[in-house]
C-alpha cells in the first residue's frame, strides 16, 4: 500500500537519509546508490568495554593476567565497599562506617542546598560522582556492494528514473532505475525468523558485473574466504574497543582496544560477519550475518573469533538453503504480526499518518523480546564515538522510545526496556549504597549494555539527576495497566518500584515548613540563575522529582495492598501524606524547580516540570484543574522562548498538546517535526555544529511521534477511554483502529466531517466500563446488536459527556 511508504528520487545524501531495516538484532542502513550499494551494519549487542567488576556473576572471574587496557577505568559506585552489604530495608547508616565513598559529602551537600548556597551546592555535587563514564554503542562498519555495472554517483548519472522507497508495512526498501542495457532492481531486508540480511538485485543478464561485497570497519578486521558447507562465504571478524570515551569529552586515549583472545575477557568483545553471493538466472542475491561476543550484562564477553565467526556462518547457511521467496514471506509474515495490530488513515495530512507509521515500524525494527532496549539512535549508527555515546539516557530519551509501545499494540516490543529496568534495578543498589548511603538503587542520566548506574564526571545539570530507576519504573507501571501477563506485577513492576521506592524513601528531607522534598535534586540539564551572573542546578524538590516520588510511592501502597509488606506500606504511605506539592508561580506557570527561579534558558529543551501532564497521568483537567492550567501556561511560557527546537524535544511538545486538548498546538508541532526537524527519509534529528550537515539522526523523535498522534485521537490515563479528545480541525474525515487502552480495552475509532461516526470498544476485563465522547451516542450495542443499558457519569471536561455499562472480557461494543 503506498500510503505505508517513504518513496524519494533521490540517494541517501547522508546516513540520516538512508532506509532503516532492522530485526532488533541486527540493523542495516541503506542509502539506494545505483550500482554500488552502501549498507551500514550494526549489532544490538557490540559495545564497547565489558562488564562492571561488581556485577560480575559469580564463577564468571576474567582469566588471570587479563586487564582493562590503561584508560579504561571501571566505573566507580560498580561495588559496595567491602564489608557493607546492602541490608533489606533500613537506613544504611551502616554502609559507610569508615566514612570512605562519596556518601559522606551529602550532609554537607544538603546543607549547602538548604541554606540557599548554590555555588557550594554545585561544588559538592560534582565531587559526589563517580570517575567513568558510560561506553559506546559501536558500528560494525560499512558494506560495499557492487550489483550493476553502474556509475556510483550521488546525481544518479547513468540511471535514468531512478526511484528507491521503504515499505513500513513490508519493512522492505527497494532502489530502482533504468541502466542503459534495461532495468535494475535491488530489495532488501532483514530477517527476523532468519536473523540475516538479505539482498536481491534483478537487471539484465542476471547482472554480470556484480562484484563480491567489502566491508570497510572502523575497527581492525581480518578478512577471508572459507566454506561452512554451503558453498564459499566471505567472513571479517574483528574486536570491539575495550574503552571508549563519550564524543564530548576531550581526552586521549579516546578509543583502546585490547589484545588477547578467548572464550572470556574483560573488554572488547569479538565480532563477525558472515556474507555470501549467489547467483540465479533470475537474480544476484547477498545474504549476511553478523554475531557477537556478548554473553550477558554480568559475563566477560568472548573474543573467541573462530566461535563467533561459526555463529555467523551458520546463519547464512540455513538461510541460503531457502530461495528467496520463502525468506521474503517468513519476513513478512513475522513482521505483518506486529505492523497490523494498528493502523492509521488520515486522507487530509499524509505526512503526520506516514510519520505514525514510522514511529511503529522504526520500533518493531529495533526492539524485540530478548534484544537490547532502542538506544539514541534505535540500533542505526556509523560512529566509534557517537553522539552521546549513543547509550541509553534515561532522564527523557530512553523512556520516549517506548512511549508508544503500549497504546498502539506493540506491548510485546516492550520487553527489552523492561529488562533494562529491571536489571537496573539490581545494579543501581551498589550506586545507592555508596554515594547516598540509601537503600533501593540509583541510576543516573545514562546507561550503557553493561548497566552503568553510577553518576559520570560531568556537569551537575545532567550528572547529578539519580531518580532515572522512577521514571523508568513508570514503563512497568504502564505495562502493567494495559493488561501485562500474569505473574509481571509480582515478578517485575513490584520489585522495580520497591527499589524506586526505598531510594526515594531516602532521598526525602523537610524543608522549612516541614514538607517532604527530595534532596539534592536537579531539573535534568537545566540551570537556574542566581545573583548577578550565577547559575546552577542543584536545588532540592524539583518538580520532576516531586512527581516521580508520588508517582512512585502511590503506586507501590497500590501494589502493597495485594502484597503485603506493612512496615514499608506505612513508611510510603506517611512520606506521602507529607510530600510537597509541585508548585505554581506567581505568573501562573507551574514552577520548575522548588521555588520561582529565571531559568537559565527560558527556551530549554527539557520539560521536566511538565512530566505529571504527560508521560505522567496525575495532572488532568477535571481532576486537577489548577495545576492544569499552570501547566498550560508553563508549556506556553517555553514556546514563547523557542522550545521544541529538536525533534525529541518537539515529539514531547505534540504528546503534551494532545493531553491539554490544544489540537492546534499539535498540528504546529507535526508540521514542525515534519518540516525542518527530519531527514529526507524522516528520520528525527537533533542539531550537532560538528557535523557537516549540522544534525544528527535521533530516534527518540520518531518514536515519541505515534504516542501523541494516539492521544490525539484515544487517551484512556484519567478513569475513561476518551475518543476524540483533541482532533485537529484540518483531520476531517479519518480512523485508527487498534488501540490499547488502560484497563486492557481496544479502541476502534472512525469520524466524518469532525464528528465522531462509529467506534468499537473491545473490554479488556470484566467490570464497569468508562468512555468519554464528544457527544452522546446513540446506543452502544454488543456483539449481534443486542443493546446495552448505559449510565452517564460525572467527571468529563465541558462539552464532553461520560457514560458507563458492565462490560464482558473480550466482548466488543459499538457506539454509534
Amino acid at each position: 500500500m503506498t500510503r505505508h511508504r517513504i518513496e524519494l528520487t533521490a540517494p541517501a545524501a547522508d546516513f540520516h537519509d538512508g532506509f532503516p531495516l532492522g530485526n532488533g538484532r541486527l540493523g542495516a542502513m541503506l542509502h539506494g546508490r545505483p550500482g554500488v550499494e552502501r549498507i551500514d551494519l550494526n549489532a544490538d549487542t557490540l559495545w564497547s568495554g565489558g562488564p562492571l567488576p561488581g556485577l560480575l556473576q559469580d564463577g564468571a572471574a576474567v582469566p588471570d593476567g587479563a586487564a582493562v587496557p590503561d584508560g579504561a577505568a571501571v566505573p566507580d559506585g560498580a561495588a559496595v565497599p567491602d564489608g557493607a552489604a546492602v541490608p533489606d530495608g533500613g537506613v544504611l547508616h551502616d554502609v559507610l562506617q569508615d566514612g570512605a565513598g562519596p556518601a559522606r559529602l551529602l550532609p554537607a551537600l544538603r546543607d549547602a542546598v538548604a541554606a540557599g548556597d548554590h555555588a557550594a551546592a554545585d561544588a559538592l555535587a560534582r565531587r559526589l560522582q563517580g570517575d567513568a563514564w558510560t561506553q559506546s554503542y559501536q558500528p560494525i562498519g560499512h558494506l560495499e556492494w557492487r550489483y550493476a555495472d553502474t556509475a556510483d554517483t550521488a546525481d544518479t548519472a547513468g540511471a535514468s528514473g531512478y526511484h528507491r522507497h521503504l515499505d513500513l508495512a513490508d519493512a522492505v526498501a527497494v532502489t530502482g532505475y533504468d541502466s542503459a542495457c534495461g532495468p535494475v532492481r535491488l530489495t532488501a531486508f532483514v530477517s527476523a525468523p532468519d536473523d540475516v540480511l538479505v539482498v536481491s538485485a534483478t537487471g539484465p543478464g542476471s547482472l554480470a558485473a556484480t562484484a563480491p561485497p567489502r566491508l570497510h570497519s572502523p575497527h581492525p578486521v581480518t578478512a577471508g574466504v572459507v566454506d561452512a558447507g554451503a558453498g564459499p562465504c566471505l567472513l571479517w571478524t574483528g574486536r570491539a574497543p575495550a574503552h571508549v570515551l563519550p564524543n564530548y569529552v576531550e581526552q586521549e586515549p579516546a578509543v583502546v582496544y585490547a589484545t588477547g583472545t578467548g572464550a572470556a575477557v574483560p573488554a572488547g568483545m569479538g565480532f563477525a560477519v558472515a556474507a555470501a553471493v549467489r547467483h540465479t538466472p533470475d537474480e544476484t542475491r547477498l545474504v549476511l550475518a553478523v554475531a557477537t561476543g556478548y554473553r550477558g550484562h554480568r559475563h566477560p564477553p568472548s573474543a573467541d573469533l573462530a566461535a563467533i565467526a561459526g555463529d555467523a556462518l551458520a546463519r547464512v547457511a540455513r538461510a541460503l538453503a531457502r530461495p528467496t521467496r520463502v525468506l521474503r514471506r517468513r519476513h513478512l509474515t513475522e513482521h505483518r504480526q506486529y505492523f497490523d495490530r494498528a493502523d492509521l488513515e488520515l486522507p487530509a495530512d499524509g505526512r503526520a499518518e506516514l510519520m505514525f507509521h514510522l514511529g511503529r515500524y522504526l520500533l518493531i525494527a529495533a526492539s524485540r523480546p530478548g534484544t537490547q532496549p532502542a538506544n539514541l539512535q534505535g540500533i542505526w549508527n556509523t560512529d566509534v564515538r557517537p553522539g552521546w555515546s549513543c547509550n541509553w539516557t534515561t532522564n527523557i530519551n530512553a523512556q520516549m522510545n517506548y512511549w508508544a509501545a503500549e497504546s498502539t499494540g506493540l506491548a510485546d516490543l516492550h520487553e527489552p526496556l523492561l529488562t533494562l529496568t529491571a536489571d537496573l534495578a539490581a545494579a543501581g543498589t551498589a550506586t545507592a549504597a555508596r554515594h547516598y548511603a540509601a537503600r533501593g538503587a540509583a541510576v543516573h542520566h545514562n546507561t550503557d549494555l553493561w548497566r552503568h548506574t553510577a553518576p559520570v564526571p560531568g556537569d551537575p545539570q545532567w550528572a547529578n539527576w539519580p531518580s532515572a530507576l522512577p521514571w523508568l519504573a513508570a514503563h512497568a507501571w504502564d505495562h502493567l495497566e494495559h493488561g501485562a501477563p500474569p505473574g509481571f506485577a509480582a515478578d517485575v513492576a513490584l520489585p522495580v518500584l520497591r527499589a524506586a521506592a526505598r531510594f526515594l524513601l531516602d532521598m526525602l528531607v523537610p524543608d522549612a515548613a516541614g514538607a517532604l522534598v527530595v534532596s539534592p535534586s536537579t531539573s535534568p540539564e537545566h540551570d537556574f540563575r542566581y545573583g548577578d551572573t550565577g547559575h546552577a542546578a542543584v536545588s532540592w524538590g524539583c518538580a520532576l522529582d516531586q512527581e516521580l516520588a508520588r508517582e512512585v510511592l502511590t503506586r507501590l501502597v497500590t501494589l502493597l495492598d495485594r502484597a503485603p509488606d506493612p512496615a514499608l506500606h506505612r513508611e510510603a504511605t506517611a512520606a506521602l501524606a507529607a510530600l510537597r506539592p509541585v508548585q505554581a508561580g506567581p505568573d501562573g506557570t507551574l514552577l520548575e524547580w522548588y521555588d520561582d527561579r529565571p531559568p537559565h534558558e527560558p527556551g530549554h529543551r527539557h520539560l521536566s516540570h511538565l512530566y505529571g501532564l504527560y508521560p505522567g497521568t496525575r495532572i488532568t483537567e477535571t481532576g486537577t484543574p489548577a495545576d492544569f492550567a499552570a501547566a498550560r501556561a508553563a508549556l506556553t511560557a517555553r514556546l514563547a522562548h523557542g522550545t521544541g527546537h529538536t525533534g525529541w524535544s518537539r515529539a514531547w511538545v505534540l504528546c503534551l498538546a494532545a493531553r491539554l486538548r490544544d489540537p492546534d498546538l499539535a498540528v504546529e508541532s507535526l508540521a514542525a517535526l515534519t518540516g525542518g526537524l527530519c531527514s529526507a527519509s524522516l528520520l528525527t534529528l537533533h542539531s550537532d555544529a560538528a557535523r557537516p550537515s549540522g544534525w544528527i539522526f535521533q530516534i527518540d523523535g520518531n518514536l515519541g511521534t505515534p504516542a501523541g498522534i494516539t492521544e490525539l485521537l484515544v487517551q484512556s490515563h484519567a478513569g475513561a477511554v476518551s475518543l476524540l479528545p483533541a482532533l485537529p480541525a484540518a483531520w476531517d474525515t479519518g480512523r485508527i483502529r487498534g488501540v490499547r487502552c488502560r484497563g486492557g480495552h481496544r479502541a476502534d475509532v472512525a469520524w466524518t466531517g469532525g464528528h465522531l461516526t462509529t467506534a468499537r470498544i473491545t473490554a479488556g476485563a470484566d467490570g464497569p466500563l468508562v468512555v468519554e465522547l464528544p457527544a452522546p451516542p446513540g446506543k452502544v450495542h454488543a456483539a449481534g446488536g443486542t443493546p446495552v443499558e448505559v449510565t452517564t457519569v460525572a467527571g468529563a471536561p465541558a462539552g464532553r459527556r461520560r457514560i458507563r455499562w458492565d462490560a464482558r472480557a473480550g466482548a466488543g461494543y459499538d457506539l454509534g
